[in-house]
């Protein structure tokens, strides 16, 4: 007797790997709904947090977001390395020449004034917009989904390389800091209007931050534009501008509608009306009106 207990002691003990598994995809999903409530504190107020937790998933994932930075990041290393550069930080004549910079000379080529988002000048330019764009991109679009994101995004670009071409009509443009504008202009918005029914602390972080990194990009910018007299070809300035400007309305309107019917909100058709109005006339302007030459 006691030599059979023996051998059963020694059989292998099987272990519940089901129940290890079981354990596993709970502790992920802790992971994740511990993370989906950073995202709503972050993006909603309080009485939509709730909301938003019970239909919150990743599916879709934030794909516009990240499809369009790693575009843009292609786009620089082609022509960091492919094209001949004396350098990586700034960039020389193969941007310049780049079917896709935004030329006022070339404006009749119309494309260019959306694929200018796709040249950089050099790292330090192309890191600060991933950096933003990704930073507030993928928790917007995990909120709101790509379809709001990207009209936002490429309102803001659309809008920037018009309100350059009109306000500051002898400039080239490049890079993507309309479409990043556009972003930090609807989420600012929403931080405003939304401020007591969001976490005072946590708002208040936010609006310092932002107007931080606008007044230091902008500022920086108008310092090499008007203080440091550059040889090179100037860069127009005005597309963080009017990206921010498409961003406070646009943006805002998007933003703030979540679980809402956006064609039901008459601030909806008042943007949409005003950034076409603001469209033909940029349109009238370029083909009639520009001192830039054709």
């Amino acid at each position: 007797m006691d030599n059979d207990i023996e051998e059963q002691d020694t059989f292998p003990v099987q272990r519940d790997e089901g129940g290890e598994n079981r354990a596993e995809r709970s502790r992920r999903g802790l992971r994740v709904e511990k993370f989906q409530k950073k995202v709503s504190r972050c993006m909603l107020p309080v009485e939509l947090q709730e909301t938003y937790l019970e239909r919150a998933n990743c599916c879709p994932p934030p794909i516009f977001i990240i499809l369009i930075s790693l575009a843009e990041l292609a786009v620089f290393i082609y022509y960091a390395v492919w094209k001949p550069q004396k350098q990586w930080i700034t960039l020389g004549t193969g941007i310049w020449e780049s079917p896709l910079t935004y030329k006022p000379e070339q404006r009749e080529e119309a494309w260019r004034f959306v694929s200018y988002m796709f040249v950089h000048a050099g790292v330090e330019h192309i890191m600060g917009n991933l950096l933003m764009q990704l930073l507030l991109g993928i928790p917007l679009e995990l909120v709101h989904k790509g379809f709001e994101v990207g009209m936002v995004y490429m309102a803001g670009v659309l809008a920037g390389s018009l309100a350059s071409s009109i306000f500051d009509p002898l400039s080239a443009l490049v890079g993507a800091s309309g479409g990043v504008y556009a972003l930090m202009g609807g989420y600012f918005m929403n931080a405003v209007v939304n401020f007591r029914e969001m976490f005072p602390i946590l708002g208040v972080f936010r609006i310092l931050v932002i107007v931080l990194i606008v007044g230091t990009d902008v500022g920086f910018a108008l310092y090499r534009r008007f203080i440091v007299h550059e040889t090179a070809m100037k860069v127009s300035f005005v597309a963080h501008i009017g990206g921010g400007i498409a961003g406070m309305t646009i943006g805002y309107v998007f933003f703030t509608n979540y679980n809402k019917k956006l064609l039901k909100d008459p601030r909806f058709w008042m943007c949409i009306v005003g950034y076409i109005a603001f469209f033909l006339f940029a349109v009238i302007f370029n083909i009639f009106l520009s001192p830039a030459p054709a």
